[in-house]
């Protein structure tokens, strides 16, 4: 069994492997760790290039696209190790970029999941908007991040450079105890995909757990490698998701005084978009809370797991405030300027 499987996920994604493959490869440690491929039924040649230039490089076949979240659990529930890296296709990981977040990770039993610094590959000394330096929330659901809030970038200047506890690592570049991931359910499918590894890492540190940053290891993101930024898919997902998330996650005390605020915000960000006349995203929000009255349900059972699993807490990486009003209302751009 090896100590560490980096698991890409790939979906015709054969231009990113024949790019960030090599150096992957290069930089890690081939007898300590496995590098694997779960093919989310791509049509295009990546298992052919796999197969033709990277013989060392494990493959998973799935049979179709599954998502994001249940492409993952498919292929780690065949993939033994002490840890997972679950890391994006659209990646360039640099020399020693595995080492220290496995440091951490076998030096303190506690630490369930860590990140690296995500670095922008297209400007590689300015953060990258999905996880940058550490992952937060805020008091309604919307994430942010050490180093990029909303569209605001900040430049690495070593500003962000600790190991600072953190509420969610990206699942650009996530580091977790194999055992805790299954014990924790995995990454719930009824995501498909964004906001599904802020949900695990919630669920992680709810049951005693933590999540930290880890400065030292380097990574550059493309971004942007499943859905194009402005597509009204990702719209859709955004909002839809991050109810579902809350809904899971929130303290039963919490769930009223917490969601009716944001739906109201929602209902915000609609007419904007309909002001913007960007009615393709107007429609997607409309869908996505016509999504969450049909799945009902489901949501709600997907509730009881969570709480059959550990307690729902509000940790204090969980910004008490709203980070819509901080930005937009009260100009505060940078994550320093916040009170967290």
């Amino acid at each position: 069994m090896a100590e560490v499987a980096v698991v890409i996920l790939n979906w015709n994604g054969v231009d990113f492997l024949k790019q960030f493959l090599p150096p992957l490869v290069k930089h890690t440690d081939p007898g300590l760790d496995d590098i694997w491929v779960a093919d989310n039924g791509s049509t295009d040649k990546s298992l052919l290039l796999i197969k033709e230039e990277f013989p060392s490089i494990q493959v998973i076949e799935l049979e179709q696209n599954h998502g994001f979240a249940e492409g993952y659990n498919r292929a780690l529930s065949n993939i033994e190790a002490s840890y997972y890296v679950l890391l994006n296709s659209d990646v360039e990981v640099s020399a020693n970029w595995l080492e220290p977040m496995h440091n951490a990770m076998s030096s303190d039993p506690e630490l369930g999941a860590c990140g690296p610094k995500i670095l922008s590959w297209h400007d590689r000394e300015v953060f990258e908007h999905a996880g940058a330096a550490g992952g937060f929330l805020d008091k309604f659901g919307y994430p942010f991040c050490r180093g990029r809030i909303f569209n605001v970038l900040e430049k690495d200047n070593g500003q962000f450079d600790d190991n600072r506890e953190l509420f969610w690592a990206s699942g650009a570049c996530l580091m977790v105890r194999s055992d805790l991931y299954h014990r924790s359910g995995g990454l719930d499918p009824f995501f498909f995909a964004h906001m599904e590894e802020i949900d695990l890492c919630w669920r992680i540190k709810s049951q005693g757990y933590h999540i930290r940053f880890c400065p030292e290891s380097s990574i550059y993101h493309v971004g942007g490698g499943t859905l194009p930024k402005n597509d009204h898919r990702k719209t859709y997902l955004n909002f839809r998701n991050s109810i579902i998330l809350m809904y899971k996650n929130l303290p039963a005390s919490r769930l009223f005084p917490i969601l009716f605020p944001r739906l109201i915000l929602d209902y915000v960000s609609l007419i904007q978009f309909l002001a913007r006349f960007e009615f393709r995203n107007f429609t997607a929000v409309l869908r996505a809370h016509l999504s969450l009255v049909r799945r009902y349900k489901t949501i709600k059972s997907q509730r009881r797991k969570t709480l059959a699993l550990c307690d729902p807490v509000l940790h204090p990486e969980m910004y008490n405030k709203s980070i819509v009003f901080d930005f937009f209302l009260r100009g505060k751009k940078l994550f320093q300027e916040l009170d967290i």
